[in-house]
């Protein structure tokens, strides 16, 4: 995936506004550098001051061992899929730090476990929208688990198949837009093609990736994630 510059620069000051890392905090790298995810450990520590703690692959199972190594090396910030969230105690974990939930759905169990004494945030978007593209928090306890709003820069559209915005409360197809928009995928023109599509709603010669996965908005514009089309 062909990233342009400009997604990351608006990938670093979401963090800023959002998360507000800094000096003294430190950032654990979780995700293997092969992920997307591990481009946002890397950006929310060194681009904001903060400190990058590298472990071995041993050290952050999930489980206890991720749980010892986050107590351990006194990690103030973490990027956690559900699954690793489910496994891991958060008893001492990140003491009013942060915990960032993506990858997968978070569900109101992980935030009544994981949100009490922390920030924790809910964040969704692809690789071919430099990382992210939504994000929802602090999220809290009793309340409904969104993916919130577009990052500054970006734009999020539920589409039905003929390309209409859908209705508040009704699914449709997530086609995204913005500064951290991926160019498409190297040497691959058929298949950036298919994903990356002429945009009815921006200027001429403007495209929006299409996701395949399916969402829909609330009243209030707050956006829900709810499957993939293709399942």
């Amino acid at each position: 995936v062909v990233i342009p510059h400009a997604g990351m620069a608006a990938l670093a000051e979401t963090q800023r506004r959002r998360i507000g890392p800094g000096p003294g905090d430190r950032v654990l790298q979780w995700a293997s550098f092969n992920f997307d995810a591990g481009f946002w450990d890397l950006t929310l520590a060194l681009l904001s001051g903060a400190t990058l703690v590298l472990t071995d692959d041993r050290a952050v199972l999930p489980g206890e061992k991720l749980r010892r190594t986050l107590i351990g090396r006194r990690i103030s910030h973490a990027v956690l899929p559900p699954v690793a969230l489910t496994a891991t105690d958060p008893d001492g974990v990140l003491p009013g730090g942060v915990v960032l939930s993506t990858g997968d759905s978070c569900t109101q169990a992980l935030v009544a476990r994981w949100a009490p004494g922390r920030r924790m945030f809910n964040g969704y978007g692809p690789t071919e929208m430099t990382v992210g593209v939504t994000m929802a928090g602090p999220v809290r306890p009793g309340e409904p688990v969104s993916i919130g709003e577009p990052w500054p820069g970006n734009e999020v559209r539920v589409l039905d198949v003929d390309l209409e915005p859908c209705r508040p409360g009704e699914d449709g197809e997530f086609y995204l837009v913005g500064a951290g928009e991926a160019l498409g995928y190297l040497n691959r023109p058929a298949l950036t093609a298919e994903r990356f599509v002429a945009d009815p709603y921006g200027g001429p010669g403007s495209r929006m990736y299409r996701s395949g996965d399916l969402d829909h908005r609330d009243k209030d514009g707050t956006l829900y994630f709810t499957g993939r089309a293709d399942r």
